[in-house]
């Protein structure tokens, strides 16, 4: 087979990557090991359940996803702008105030620290969300916790909220991430609300393969070498004038000798169908609850899927996921887990019926310092990389990833860039 372009892949980069290509007219095939698209962004639809692999959210104030992207087709089922955090003297919300006005009360109690400290963190805030990227970039890096307490962020609010709840975004407890990522994700949730599409989170690469031609996909077709203009298939070579690898992080690794890509972050999600009264979990709000407490247990987040997605289980089922760090999916590790709910939500957990778990390896690739934004893409001899590893940990790295790389194989091409 043959190809203009041939890329290895089908998560958000590489779709990112095909349909910008085929925009401008590029003949692209890509191909992909799994029965489905989507790489890490995968949803597992059975017995009337919506089945995330791995506790994700979309925020549609991603500037790159809401330029590619149909909102209005994702149905985004929108959470609540805020966190719930159980503290040592009992459970505290806080949220943006012009988006949950009544949780202002909260804000003001001294469980998570002082009025001051909070205002700073709010002012940190902002005034990142209003930088523009070069400005954001060209910050002195260090790390997000040396960053907030150097805004004067109170530790108190640091260590019952801000920590528990970043731990769950960066996948890393000791918030070693860098500043220039923290940045990026408070400027996302300044301007947008997390949500989810009412179909999965998979929706959305499905909504970019159905972009594309017809047979441009092809699924359940490994790929077990590349090199420059072709690329040796279970089902044959493939012969391109352009390869792009945007494999997930290792499967690179190993695809392209030399690449060096960072270190993994695991996470183990589990799903379980509540029993009791649904608005006695969070008061029927579909905010994520994390745990600020000094001594607490493996779970770094958990929420109601269902209070703000009803479509993600059916006969109104009440969905609940919680996330926990690594890859222990044991009985003990099940345990544990009910344990803590059962905590952070006040309500047995014993008759819940565990519905899922999912062990996901490399979930998101480390955000280091010195964080370099944007790796280049470009290796030389038509062969080309592409994923979040190459720019941030998120949808939003993952899909300018993919426009990045495109525009590279066009110029190669001696195409002009595309819009």
């Amino acid at each position: 087979m043959t190809a203009d372009v041939a890329i290895v892949g089908a998560g958000l980069a590489g779709l990112a990557a095909a349909r910008q290509l085929a925009i401008h007219g590029v003949d692209v095939v890509v191909l992909e090991a799994a029965e489905q698209v989507g790489g890490r962004v995968r949803t597992d639809r059975r017995d009337g359940l919506l089945l995330d692999h791995g506790f994700q959210l979309y925020n549609p104030a991603y500037p790159e996803a809401a330029r590619v992207l149909d909102h209005e087709l994702l149905e985004l089922r929108a959470f609540t702008p805020g966190v719930v955090a159980l503290t040592d003297h009992g459970p505290t919300r806080l949220g943006d105030p012009r988006k949950v006005p009544r949780w202002v009360p909260d804000a003001l109690s001294r469980r998570t620290g002082g009025l001051a400290g909070k205002l700073r963190f709010a002012a940190y805030a902002l005034k990142t969300s209003r930088l523009d990227r070069q400005e954001r970039e060209g910050r002195t890096d260090m790390t997000a916790d040396v960053a907030l307490l150097s805004a004067g962020v109170d530790p108190t609010l640091l260590e019952t909220v801000l920590r528990p709840f970043l731990t769950g975004v960066f996948l890393e407890p000791e918030m070693a991430t860098s500043r220039r990522f923290l940045d990026l994700v408070l400027t996302s949730f300044v301007t947008g609300v997390p949500s989810v599409p009412a179909r999965g989170m998979q929706a959305i690469p499905e909504q970019l393969r159905d972009a594309l031609p017809d047979g441009s996909v092809r699924c359940s077709t490994g790929v077990e070498s590349v090199r420059p203009g072709r690329i040796s298939t279970t089902d044959g070579e493939v012969r391109a004038k352009a390869v792009i690898v945007a494999a997930d992080p290792r499967a690179a690794e190993s695809l392209l000798p030399g690449l060096t890509v960072p270190a993994g972050r695991d996470v183990t999600t589990w799903y379980f169908i509540a029993d009791g009264n649904p608005e006695l979990l969070t008061e029927g709000q579909p905010v994520v609850v994390v745990d600020g407490r000094s001594a607490h247990g493996p779970v770094i987040n958990t929420v109601v899927l269902t209070h703000a997605a009803p479509s993600y289980a059916s006969e109104g089922r009440v969905l609940v996921s919680a996330s926990t760090l690594g890859l222990d999916s044991s009985i003990e590790a099940e345990a544990a887990v009910r344990q803590q709910l059962a905590q952070l939500y006040g309500v047995g957990t014993r008759g819940w019926e565990r519905v899922g778990c999912y062990p996901v390896p490399y979930a998101l690739p480390a955000m280091s310092v010195p964080l370099t934004i944007r790796q280049p893409v470009a290796l030389g001899d038509g062969m080309f990389v592409a994923g979040d590893h190459r720019d941030t940990a998120s949808i939003q790295g993952a899909m300018v990833s993919g426009r990045r790389v495109a525009d590279s194989v066009m110029a190669h091409l001696g195409m002009p860039a595309g819009d």
